[in-house]
């Protein structure tokens, strides 16, 4: 904590908050994507692209923020993304067609690829170090309340109110995001010049380094495989389990809260079971998937399996998070930009790579495609782990 002798507790529940805007912003599609399709004349697929186009330009922002942002300070940055955030939900609610639908889901992902490459920094400056574990924990507690009743929520009022006011009340919350930020968030200054010229060429930097890449692998596999599967949950279970509105609502409810629980459970594991958690998550979710395509005509398989799902899903992304600060403590903004980067590069892959393979083939190739990169990303994760340990033993004489 570098601003002040006092923690910034107020500050961080406040990033919480809009960190959960955010995620229930970006994935607010997956449970309005038929009606969407439906009221726009297009298909499924081509209204998944909503998703991946938000993936897209926060992949661009999170690698150029940091050239960008100079010496600003990182306040005013943080509640311009919020205002931002706003802004496109705004826009996407009052759009008439699907070229604003498009520019809206544009400017959410310059939202999303600027508050998440800064957020981590920002919270180790807001707490001392020895919190630090803490604030992370309730930052990334707004992302696992997002999954947990963002999608649910999202079909509900779809239903009620339709899909363009479900996504007006994003509005509304995001200002009091922003209120609370302007509040609670204290000056952050830019670090030395030095400092940053040293963050911004480490984004790249850092690609040098074998087990970074190799996670990161890891981790873009990881997303493109999830990304290619829950884009298109909700024509799946319409089409091939026949749910209505109301089970749909309780489906995506019992996803989120089993997400919910995986992120609290999986927090207790990490600290000793790391590389276990890397490894086997997504190889779960590949039988998940497969599952899902054998027996999803069957409403009880496939509410357990959805459970399995929310489960394994929502936790994952603690699990890399964690990984990166043990791999990369003193590269915190940098690792940040660069992990934002690959997981919005394999939501933009997955959307759109899913999408096209459902429309052409079907909602059970799609699935399919999404079991065999989850493979690949388990054993891309058991490589880098393999990776580490190898190189812990080389170094462990060095020390003796």
């Amino acid at each position: 904590m570098t601003n002040s002798t006092k923690p910034s507790w107020s500050a961080v529940w406040a990033m919480s908050l809009c960190a959960m805007v955010l995620i229930a912003a970006e994935f607010l599609p997956v449970s309005l994507l038929t009606p969407m399709a439906a009221d726009l004349a297009i298909t499924e697929g081509q209204a998944g692209q909503t998703i991946a186009i938000s993936g897209f330009f926060a992949l661009l922002t999170s690698l150029l923020l940091t050239s960008v942002i100079g010496n600003t300070d990182r306040r005013y940055l943080l509640l311009f993304f919020t205002a931002l955030l706003a802004l496109s939900a705004a826009l996407v609610a009052l759009s008439s067609n699907v070229f604003l639908i498009l520019c809206g889901r544009a400017l959410l992902g310059i939202c999303i690829g600027g508050f998440w490459s800064m957020s981590a920094a920002v919270v180790m400056r807001l707490v001392p170090e020895n919190a630090i574990p803490k604030a992370l924990a309730i930052l990334n507690g707004g992302n696992a309340l997002a999954m947990t009743i963002a999608a649910p929520l999202g079909s509900f009022l779809g239903g009620i109110i339709g899909w363009r006011g479900a996504f007006f009340c994003i509005v509304p919350i995001a200002l009091s995001a922003f209120i609370w930020q302007c509040y609670s968030v204290p000056s952050l200054p830019s670090q030395p010049v030095r400092l940053q010229q040293k963050s911004a060429n480490n984004v790249f930097m850092l690609l040098t380094r074998w087990p970074v890449v190799l996670g990161m692998l890891s981790v873009l596999l990881f997303f493109i495989g999830q990304f290619a599967l829950f884009t298109y949950l909700r024509p799946f279970l319409e089409i091939v389990t026949g749910v209505n509105v109301g089970q749909l609502s309780l489906l995506l409810l019992v996803m989120g809260f089993c997400g919910l629980i995986g992120t609290l459970v999986v927090g207790r594991l990490l600290k000793n079971r790391l590389y276990s958690i890397l490894i086997a998550t997504p190889f779960f979710m590949m039988l998940t998937a497969l599952a899902l395509i054998l027996l999803g005509a069957s409403s009880v398989a496939t509410f357990m399996l959805i459970a399995l799902w929310g489960f394994f899903a929502t936790a994952a992304p603690v699990a890399w998070w964690t990984w990166l600060s043990k791999t990369l403590p003193d590269s915190a903004e940098a690792g940040g930009g660069l992990m934002v980067a690959v997981i919005q590069l394999a939501i933009t892959l997955g959307a759109a790579t899913g999408g096209w393979v459902f429309d052409a083939y079907g909602i059970a190739s799609s699935f399919s495609l999404s079991a065999v990169i989850l493979f690949s990303a388990s054993l891309m994760a058991f490589i880098t782990w393999k990776r580490v340990t190898q190189k812990d033993a080389h170094a462990q004489p060095a020390h003796a």
